[in-house]
């Protein structure tokens, strides 16, 4: 039996900090990504990426704001959707080129993928998903009578949109019917999109975006996958972290990683969904999950560097 990984490459992974994020910065970046995910596959892996995709929808929705009364604007859902072939677009064509030099057979497919969420989650009454640019002040109350909700960060005013808990893949049997032909995939982009089953009429999407670490968890069950390797912007995960006690961890057990997930060092809105993904993947049956820096990749992988957390 070949193993299997799920290797979540976080929202920033191609536009490294102070890039413009053009394409062509983009593509290079993805490149560099790539060597990583085929020295992976050389290893006998089998292989399913996922993405972020914040700075990219972020764009997109901002193209759509500016646009407006040129062409109807998309709702957040399609947003997300033209983000996810976009990046998989990125990655399906430097992955394949990397691959036909490293002299591998393999075909490289991107799934648009829609993930199921509960209609009445928690969230779509209390939004805290910031997406798109920053906006000033006095665009503030323009944005709340055009029906947005908005919250204020460090450095300006974000829509805020809900982010319900992910429950199912609705084609995981798709991408572990593919995987288990040999094709790598990729799959659940910027969280995928969310869609309720409605009676009388099947899936339909909200406007909402889901935590792109918590939808790779859920591809990896549905996979069965044997590691889930999270690729973010730090080399560890730390306690403390910004602190001058900042502590790295390096190798943790379920149960320690749990413990200070409940005294409160993993922020909601950074490591925290990463570590919940962690749990929800060990009890699920999963065996490792590594957790570093996406331009450490395949030395994470060796367990050379980054947070590795076994049951």
């Amino acid at each position: 039996m070949r193993k299997k990984a799920v290797v979540a490459l976080g929202g920033n992974a191609l536009i490294k900090k102070g890039q413009d994020g053009t394409i062509y910065e983009q593509f290079a970046n993805t490149r560099e990504i790539m060597k990583h995910i085929v020295r992976i596959i050389q290893e006998g892996w089998d292989v399913v990426i996922t993405h972020g995709n914040g700075p990219q929808v972020g764009a997109i929705l901002l193209q759509n704001e500016l646009a407006r009364d040129i062409t109807p604007p998309m709702p957040l859902g399609i947003c997300v959707a033209e983000s996810e072939g976009l990046i998989g677009y990125m990655l399906q064509q430097c992955l394949s080129n990397a691959l036909k030099k490293a002299d591998i057979d393999k075909c490289v497919v991107t799934l648009v993928t829609q993930v199921l969420v509960d209609e009445n989650d928690p969230s779509f009454e209390n939004p805290t998903k910031p997406i798109g640019p920053y906006y000033p002040d006095e665009e503030v109350e323009e944005l709340k009578k055009e029906g947005y909700k908005v919250r204020k960060q460090p450095d300006g005013w974000r829509i805020v949109v809900p982010s319900p808990d992910p429950k199912s893949i609705v084609e995981g049997k798709i991408i572990k019917r593919m995987l288990d032909e040999g094709v790598i995939v990729i799959a659940s982009g910027g969280g995928g999109m969310p869609v309720i089953e409605k009676e009388g009429w099947g899936l339909d999407g909200l406007e909402a975006v889901i935590d792109k670490d918590l939808a790779s968890e859920r591809v990896a069950e549905a996979i069965n996958a044997d590691l889930l390797l999270i690729l973010t912007n730090v080399e560890n995960v730390y306690l403390n972290y910004g602190k001058p006690t900042q502590k790295s961890l390096k190798n943790v057990t379920l149960n320690e990683i749990k413990e200070y997930y409940d005294q409160g060092h993993f922020p909601e809105g950074s490591m925290g969904p990463k570590i919940l993904a962690a749990e929800r993947f060990l009890n699920f049956g999963g065996r490792k999950v590594i957790i570093s820096h996406v331009d450490k990749g395949w030395e994470a992988f060796k367990e050379k560097t980054g947070t590795i957390i076994t049951k």
